[in-house]
């Protein structure tokens, strides 16, 4: 799972994966954590929903998630950290981020095959309308642009396959 984890206004991107060792029962709760790239190991189970138990260097921390505010806290001792935490698949970001201005990345929200192109570079284009339709388990999704604007580049065609996250478009 990658999200993006923003702290104090810094933006880190956060990967975190079982353990390779993770497969036998006794090591089921260490995982692999990479922050911008650099790996970091950690035993991690939820004591009960809402508070986590963390080792790290031979270091105990209990974590306490207090999502009860408008932006979400961790209770870390006697630190009170807020945070936002961006899955870089969601929606919800995707949105949030296509107000900037500038070109906009439209990508694949999913792994699949492009099916259909519904709008070529240089047409302009309206908020939310759909510009490719890529095929993801026997399902169609149209992918929409994020705002209005000019399609100023097209980066694949019918019959191409995609992966997670690759850029399909350009919106200007």
């Amino acid at each position: 799972m990658k999200i993006d984890l923003t702290i104090d206004g810094q933006t880190r991107q956060v990967q975190i994966e079982p353990a390779p060792d993770a497969s036998n029962a006794s090591a089921a709760s260490r995982w692999r954590i990479l922050i911008d790239g650099e790996a970091v190991h950690a035993d991690a189970c939820f004591l009960r929903p809402g508070i986590l138990s963390l080792l790290m260097d031979g270091r105990s921390h209990r974590v306490i998630l207090d999502s009860s505010h408008a932006d979400p806290i961790l209770h870390l001792g006697q630190h009170r950290i807020e945070y936002q935490a961006d899955d870089p698949r969601s929606l919800r970001r995707q949105r949030r981020h296509a107000a900037a201005d500038g070109p906009v990345n439209l990508k694949s929200s999913m792994p699949g095959r492009v099916i259909r192109i519904l709008a070529q570079p240089g047409e302009a284009v309206a908020a939310h309308q759909g510009i490719v339709v890529v095929e993801a388990m026997k399902m169609q999704n149209e992918l929409k642009s994020p705002r209005a604007g000019r399609l100023a580049q097209l980066r694949v065609a019918p019959g191409d396959t995609v992966a997670s996250g690759q850029i399909l478009a350009m919106i200007e």
